[in-house]
């Protein structure tokens, strides 16, 4: 049974008390601070808990209430309330506010045994919706993040992924293989903007289509749209200790029009040449199929930096998950060479026009949604600053030819036609 959202305005009865916590850690915390705390929080109706976790600091929270040499144990006393003895009485997404908060500074052992009972506290259906809602959280503290940084304990890790698994299956048994949720994994660079190979268009351009490609097949090809939220960018640029790199990309992203989206960076070391690059994509992609084993994967690349090596290994390791590697095509691959990557699973595309024909023909998209990633490539296209007419034309009949493609496939009632 799923545990219901709370509604978005506090009900009465917690303002005061949500005004007397937040007073109480303006300043210096002491002992008398923490012990009315812990008392609102006790005193607190199930509604009224769920409540505070969602409009407090959670992090200020745990980092004010403290353990004491010559006791109490405050701190310990906070964490046994919220993830043991009231735990039954927080919805999902005060869950995920906690989980959230706890994985914030240095992980210690009281805060992974919180942790634990965090995750072990959530069964079936609700382990999905909570580990959505903490990568729907947005940047650095993520999914993977916690599982494969912050927890160091590995028996622990091990433990939880055990959980996760188990309940996945529960979950799994409970839909068809066609309803099965899909994963989208994208590169970045040459995949979703042109940023690195690609000098067909002006550096930084967002492809036409992208967004509602990605957005597409979010939705799914049913008439009833999937949970949104599912698209994990896969990229090769490094990620670093205190997340920065993460979070800039996150913020890149929003500013070009992908306002949510998971980011597993590369590494240093394996930044150097495209098999590399792609291996450590692939293990981040062994991580995260381990977190999310009740999805099913789409992958979308590039020609330009070992995304093919990349999808073709997904493909080999996980054949039954993975629906579709889409690759866009940067580098002019023949096309002898792309029928044979295409028999391997592997597609080839121009224009997210074509991205759009080969989803739909594979049904990862319907119709409809094929219809609206082309209407909006090509007001995209339109839009594009073109240094000169001898670079935009190659790739205005790339669009056209790409459109002129899916209209045959295309219902005529449903046909695309543009003045482009």
């Amino acid at each position: 049974m799923t545990i219901d959202a709370p509604s978005d305005a506090p009900i009465p009865s917690v303002l005061p008390k949500l005004d007397e916590i937040r007073q109480r850690l303006l300043s210096h915390t002491d002992r008398q601070d923490e012990r009315r705390i812990l008392e609102i929080l006790a005193g607190a109706s199930a509604t009224e808990l769920d409540q505070l976790l969602l409009e407090l600091d959670l992090r200020a929270l745990l980092g004010d209430v403290d353990d004491r040499l010559m006791g109490p144990d405050n701190r310990t006393a906070l964490l046994d309330l919220l993830t043991a003895e009231r735990l039954g009485d927080l919805g999902i997404p005060a869950r995920a506010a906690l989980a959230s908060a706890l994985q914030r500074g240095r992980t210690g052992r009281l805060d992974e045994q919180a942790l634990r009972r965090i995750w072990l506290g959530t069964r079936g259906a609700d382990v999905t919706w909570l580990k959505n809602a903490l990568d729907g959280r947005g940047g650095y503290h993520d999914l993977h993040q916690l599982f494969f940084h912050d927890i160091d304990d590995g028996a622990l890790r091990e433990e939880l992924l055990a959980h996760i698994a188990r309940e996945a299956v529960a979950v799994s048994t409970s839909v068809s293989v066609a309803t099965r949720e899909v994963k989208i994994l994208s590169d970045i660079d040459d995949t979703f903007y042109a940023n690195w190979k690609d000098a067909r268009y002006p550096k930084k351009t967002v492809y036409p289509g992208v967004l509602q490609f990605y957005a597409e097949l979010d939705r799914g090809p049913g008439t009833e749209p999937g949970r949104p939220g599912d698209l994990t960018f896969v990229t090769a640029r490094p990620g670093d200790r205190l997340g920065l790199v993460e979070d800039a990309t996150v913020r890149a992203l929003a500013e070009r029009g992908q306002l949510a989206a998971t980011v597993l960076a590369g590494s240093f070391t394996r930044l150097i040449g495209n098999r590399a690059i792609a291996e450590k994509k692939l293990e981040n992609f062994v991580e995260y199929r381990r977190l999310y084993p009740e999805y099913d994967f789409v992958f979308v690349g590039d020609s330009g930096q070992g995304d093919i090596h990349f999808g073709q290994r997904m493909l080999e390791l996980a054949p039954e998950a993975v629906k579709a590697v889409f690759i866009h095509d940067v580098v002019a691959t023949s096309e002898y060479a792309r029928l044979e990557l295409a028999v391997g699973g592997v597609r080839l595309f121009d224009t997210y026009i074509g991205a759009a024909l080969e989803a739909l023909e594979l049904g990862l998209l319907g119709p409809e949604g094929a219809v609206r990633v082309a209407e909006a490539a090509l007001a995209a296209f339109a839009a594009v600053p073109f240094p000169s007419h001898e670079g935009r034309e190659p790739r205005r009949l790339e669009v056209l030819r790409d459109l002129a493609r899916l209209n045959e496939v295309l219902p005529a009632p449903l046909r695309v036609e543009t003045a482009l």
